[in-house]
């Protein structure tokens, strides 16, 4: 098997606005989460550098692996595409047994599985895995998305089967995400209208039904969190606790915001908000204009990855960085959607800035194979 580097040509073969874009989110993410977690860490870790450290040193590894992911051939994730979907299949499969030594479970959620001092989050591996997977199904043939039978229903099977493992932890929106992911990818193949459509009636449909009879058929819990978004203030001290903290943080924010490391909500009202709701102190802390500028930063990051993405050398290259770029969209908006009530409070980070080294790493090392994809292309383009 050949491992080709592309290490010959330097960097500025490459989409260096995506570097520039990728580090400074990196970098504002570190500054963030310091400011978010400072009185967290106090009571948490003793110092209030406590996140800090981690997330410096999360962001370090992460800046490693794109770089090596930029020297990388994308070409070897489609042999290896199987491979790296059954170990994704079979780590989620792990958090099925809670009772494992190195399986945890925090605040009812197994998602986590432990290796030493490293923590591992199946579902977010199952994100690139999926990517990568559906990237090399629908490569294999053009004309395979057009086929039912042979192209269609063996990725819904796939969605259903991640689905369901993710949903069983639970985590809702990465279940939706890993879904969406592989439904956009699909589309960019040449998914067929009709199937579009069907798919969003057939989806509002089974979450109309949830709501509706969720009592009935033993599925209250998914009917309280589908509804809890659309009031949270009908329950502020319970299932709406977080998201009217969130709430309270982006109103007090206002036009200009109270002053980077002033935030209000940080100070033990909005739960681990170093995490998912990251955003809600961004926008007390800098306020509107603060969260417009870092919205912009991402619009143009996904626009330069589209742009790879039409410009890439071949089928794979074009659906592997395609699904790339809707990991990142998706995320985002899916992010911004919690934040703001827009859809039911569940876990998932904002792409680059939240703290975690798993969704950091997984953003960072796919902001890498985005590179390779797009120093191939340039290459491509000069011969």
């Amino acid at each position: 098997m050949n491992l080709k580097l592309k290490g010959r040509q330097n960097l500025r073969a490459s989409d260096f606005v995506i570097v520039l874009l990728v580090t400074a989110l990196v970098i504002f993410g570190v500054v963030m989460v310091f400011s978010a977690s400072y009185y967290y860490s106090i009571n948490s870790t003793g110092s209030p550098y406590g996140y800090l450290k981690k997330q410096g040193l999360f962001a370090i590894a992460g800046f490693v692996l794109m770089a090596v992911c930029t020297q990388l051939d994308y070409h070897l994730y489609r042999r290896w595409s199987i491979i790296i979907l059954i170990i994704s299949f079979l780590l989620l499969g792990l958090l099925l047994f809670p009772g494992l030594p190195f399986v945890e479970t925090i605040n009812n959620a197994t998602r986590w599985i432990l290796i030493g001092p490293i923590t591992i989050m199946p579902g977010e591996i199952a994100k690139i895995a999926v990517i990568i997977f559906t990237a090399a199904f629908l490569a294999s043939e053009p004309k395979l998305i057009l086929s039912f039978t042979k192209g269609i229903l063996p990725l819904l099977l796939l969605m259903g089967v991640f689905g369901g493992l993710i949903i069983k932890q639970p985590n809702l929106s990465t279940a939706i995400t890993v879904c969406g992911i592989i439904a956009g990818i699909m589309f960019l193949a040449g998914l067929q209208w009709k199937y579009v459509v069907g798919a969003a009636i057939f989806g509002s449909a089974g979450v109309g039904g949830l709501v509706l009879v969720g009592d009935k058929i033993g599925a209250a819990h998914w009917k309280e969190r589908i509804t809890s978004f659309m009031d949270p203030f009908a329950d502020p001290l319970g299932d709406g606790f977080q998201v009217v903290q969130s709430l309270l943080a982006l109103g007090t924010g206002g036009l200009f915001g109270l002053g980077l490391g002033k935030s209000i909500q940080k100070n033990l009202y909005l739960p681990e908000p170093q995490n998912d709701f990251i955003l809600a102190i961004i926008g007390e802390e800098l306020g509107l204009v603060g969260i417009l500028v870092l919205f912009v930063v991402y619009a143009v990051l996904i626009w330069r990855c589209f742009h790879i993405c039409l410009n890439a050398p071949d089928r794979f290259g074009m659906l592997l960085s395609g699904g790339i770029t809707i990991m990142i969209g998706l995320q985002l908006l899916i992010n911004v959607a919690v934040v703001t009530s827009s859809m039911p409070a569940t876990g998932i980070t904002l792409p680059f800035v939240s703290y975690g080294g798993n969704a950091l790493w997984l953003f960072m090392g796919s902001a890498g194979i985005m590179l390779n994809i797009s120093r191939q292309s340039i290459t491509a383009q000069t011969q």
